[in-house]
């Protein structure tokens, strides 16, 4: 074997049939809808037909990657989609249920949200805001926070989220690189019934900055304004509405999404009004297969890439219900999720492993105590879905009624790009296969495609319209993602695909390990050690090793803690990732911890993990969850 390829270890090959009714839902076959879109720009032409345009396009595609454009000619403004098309046919239909640990906070219909989105726009103009400036949006997941980024969309202004809880110098970072004219904020945000202060940390990361406007949002009445702050609902005042839309050219940009790397600045990804609003509101509907009556619950936050795709412009576009929801998702009690899905009868869930494995820890007796006989149907992004986290929530949890399914996406990527349709068997492990219009070829770091069964870098053959555009101000970062393959888009990721398509991701290429000649993908191991009863979660790193090269170590936290010493559990499990994987992939070492470092969006910081077990600064920590 190549020095190269990465090996498999663990066999995710057993298949579970969809539930039965999934089959009323009349979803056509993946391969027939696949073959359906051979021709990418025959395909993408169709589905931008549901879309308005103030004018029509002359091209569907012009160009190839680095340098590609989508529906050139084409003059739309992504709120027409996500609002005015939408009032005079659902206008009184519930688009966001906003809910706080604390319970409900607003219900907006379509024709409401309109109203609030235009008395926004309205005011952002009154202090200058103008077609091309940049707004930052520093906000909880409260319904004002996402009236935020479509009225600074409809009035043609790039908007750049900020998740709230990002400290000061992340946000000021961010203010700097976009050279923003204003700052949406709110003074707090509430998370496992604390309070939790954004004010000074907007204060702090506009100190400087004098040709910056900020505007609070005041949630605790005894919040005093810094001077020169500026007051929501006074400024709300100023307001001249309604305001139209703002013309916007297909490949106008739409927002910027700053992503933290390991090193260097954040970059800022761009995404544009065209390609985004025909790419993500399609993707979004094949992979919950989206249905007229469908609650949707998705629970990110609108500071990642998922929030603005999935709880913000894909669900709007589409004309849904979605539930957000501010807070942690085991407060005030450990069953809220449940009790959420419950009470404002979810049929369409959208999560992460890292939530599922944690509603694994807390019990099935949580989820039991509960009627979720509406829940249809839960996906999971972010990270690979291990089997047994899948399992549970197949068997214990939605006894074989609710279907479960993984996705692959990226920041980059703005939509679910690899799936498991609904209407497909599931191969718990395996993320799916890519959805139509989209190519995907697993090669070396030659580029050469590598057969099935053997992993290698995870790269996509075709441009998609919803994929990000350029990263701001530093058009060379954004070509680097296309000159390592030429004519591919390089991911990051190291996958395999089995000979049935089902592609299984098994990790950041960075996270790959050497061990002794052998390169060995983390989520083997980790999806090893989650098969046994007493894991939750685990984290798999490399450390140098004189011999091996590199030697794994794993750090897990338990489900239950049995009653025996730490080094009989570590023997334990040591004992089973062999019986699982073989002696190659067997680990050195186990440390048993409370918890994992994670980012707010979900995902386990292995770079943290080393750290810790090599002493060394572990860097930048500003996405770091509490």
């Amino acid at each position: 074997m190549a020095s190269d390829d990465i090996e498999k270890f663990l066999d995710n090959s057993r298949e579970y049939p969809p539930p039965a009714h999934v089959a009323t839902w009349n979803i056509p076959r993946w391969d027939e809808a696949y073959e359906s879109a051979r021709d990418p720009i025959a395909y993408w032409h169709r589905i931008a037909q549901n879309r308005t345009w103030l004018t029509p396009y002359d091209t569907v595609k012009t160009g190839d990657w680095p340098d590609v454009a989508w529906f050139s000619g084409g003059v739309t403004n992504i709120t027409l989609d996500c609002l005015d098309r939408h009032l005079d046919t659902i206008g009184d239909q519930i688009a966001y249920i906003a809910l706080t640990e604390q319970g409900l906070d607003r219900q907006l219909t379509y024709r409401e949200l309109a109203a609030e989105v235009n008395q926004i726009a309205g005011a952002l103009k009154a202090v200058g805001v103008h077609r091309g400036d940049r707004v930052i949006i520093y906000m909880p997941l409260i319904w004002q926070g996402i009236a935020a980024m479509l009225a600074t969309a409809r009035i043609g202004a790039i908007h750049s989220v900020v998740y709230a809880g990002l400290g000061t110098a992340a946000l000021r970072n961010r203010i700097d690189q976009a050279e923003a004219k204003v700052v949406l904020t709110a003074d707090v945000t509430w998370r496992r019934g604390k309070a939790i202060p954004l004010l000074p940390i907007v204060e702090e990361a506009v100190r400087d900055a004098s040709d910056v406007t900020p505007i609070v949002l005041r949630r605790d009445p005894a919040t005093v304004l810094p001077e020169h702050f500026r007051d929501w609902a006074s400024w709300l005042l100023d307001a001249d509405v309604p305001v139209s839309a703002e013309p916007m050219n297909a490949e106008d940009p739409l927002f910027i999404l700053f992503t933290s790397g390991t090193t260097g600045s954040p970059k800022g990804a761009v995404f544009v009004h065209g390609g985004y609003s025909v790419g993500v509101p399609e993707l979004l509907r094949q992979a919950i297969y989206y249905q007229p009556g469908d609650v949707f619950w998705c629970m990110s936050d609108i500071g990642w890439i998922v929030g603005h795709s999935l709880i913000v412009y894909g669900p709007l576009i589409n004309g849904m219900t979605t539930v957000i929801r501010e807070g942690a998702p085991d407060a005030p009690t450990p069953d809220a999720v449940w009790d959420t899905i419950e009470r404002y009868r979810v049929t369409k869930l959208y999560t992460a492993p890292t939530t599922v494995r944690m509603l694994r820890r807390i019990g099935t007796e949580a989820a039991k105590a509960h009627d979720l006989s509406s829940l249809q149907l839960v996906a999971c992004a972010g990270e690979p879905l291990n089997p047994e986290a899948w399992r549970w929530l197949y068997d214990d949890v939605g006894h074989q009624q609710i279907a479960v399914v993984d996705n692959w996406w990226q920041t980059e990527t703005a939509a679910p790009t690899i799936g498991t349709w609904p209407s497909l068997p599931v191969r718990p492990g395996k993320a799916g296969k890519p959805f139509p219009g989209v190519g995907v070829r697993i090669v070396d770091r030659t580029g050469h495609p590598l057969p099935a069964g053997q992993g290698g870098l995870l790269t996509l053959t075709e441009p998609l319209p919803q994929m990000f555009r350029d990263v701001w101000n530093n058009h060379a970062r954004y070509r680097e993602y296309f000159t390592a393959i030429p004519g591919s888009y390089l991911s990051g990721d190291v996958a395999v695909q089995d000979e049935a398509g089902y592609i299984e991701v098994l990790g950041r290429a960075d996270d790959v390990l050497n061990v002794a000649g052998h390169r060995v993908g983390t989520a083997d191991v980790e999806s090893a050690l989650v098969s046994h009863p007493w894991v939750a979660e685990a984290a798999t790193i490399g450390i140098p090793d004189p011999l091996k090269g590199e030697a794994i170590v794993v750090y897990v936290v338990l489900r239950t803690h049995p009653d025996i010493s730490d080094a009989e559990i570590t023997e334990t499990l040591i004992r089973h990732v062999r019986h699982e994987l073989g002696p190659i992939a067997t680990p050195e070492a186990i440390r048993i911890v409370d918890k994992l470092p994670k980012t707010r969006s979900g995902k386990i910081m292995r770079r943290v993990v080393k750290a810790w077990e090599l002493g060394q600064d572990p860097g930048d920590l500003t996405t770091l969850d509490e």
